[in-house]
């Protein structure tokens, strides 16, 4: 009678490691699948969204909450551009912008692979122009522009793509973006704004490094 838990215990072994295997195997696919589907982690490559984000943080994107509530200004969005943004080309007849005249009103029609990361400015049928850095909104159906409230912005200086002072209008399911750091950040400015259905996801919180750690 002594014998019979010994040899039910040696049975039960292989099968408590097929388990655990099928536990940690099951945790790991979910695991992927949150990353590839709700919340991917990407680092910041550049310093056009200093001072927000610095160069080598960290944050988290919900890819799917822009499908149900959308966009929206004042969002940090990761997206594609459009082809032709790393050498600054507007579309849809390629040409570089006009420093000082009207920003980049229309994109190259073509989606990159490359992924950025800017702030939400404008959106569709909204007009707006940029002076000293800052963006004037005229929200689709206003009346009048209005200087955005943008303490996180870091000041222009001197450099020559602060100001593009000829107004545009956002086309329909478009958005305009623009990094935080205006007078170093390669932008809507030169190659236009971003159909919605480019746009990955809205960066929700930054996790490393652990000083920054914090909520957007």
């Amino acid at each position: 009678m002594c014998a019979a838990p010994a040899v039910k215990s040696q049975r039960s072994l292989p099968r408590s490691i097929l388990e655990l295997v099928v536990i940690v195997a099951a945790a790991l696919a979910l695991a992927l699948a949150v990353e590839a589907v709700v919340v991917k982690p990407y680092r910041i490559p550049s310093g056009s969204m200093e001072p927000t984000l610095a160069i080598g943080q960290r944050v988290l994107v919900n890819r799917i909450g822009m499908s149900f509530a959308g966009p929206h200004v004042g969002e940090i969005a990761v997206f594609h551009p459009p082809q032709g943004a790393v050498s600054q080309q507007c579309g849809p007849t390629p040409h570089s912008v006009l420093i000082g005249g009207a920003p980049c009103s229309q994109p190259i029609p073509r989606e990159s692979g490359e992924n950025f990361i800017k702030r939400i400015v404008a959106g569709p049928g909204d007009e707006i122009y940029v002076k000293e850095g800052h963006v004037f909104r005229k929200p689709s159906g206003g009346k009048s522009f209005a200087e955005e409230q943008a303490p996180y912005s870091k000041a222009c200086g001197s450099s020559p793509e602060c100001n593009f002072t000829t107004p545009i209008k956002i086309p329909a399911g478009h958005w305009f973006m623009m990094g935080d750091n205006r007078g170093d950040s390669d932008d809507s400015r030169f190659w236009g704004p971003v159909p919605t259905g480019w746009i990955i996801g809205q960066a929700i919180a930054t996790y490393w490094p652990p000083d920054r750690i914090g909520i957007f």
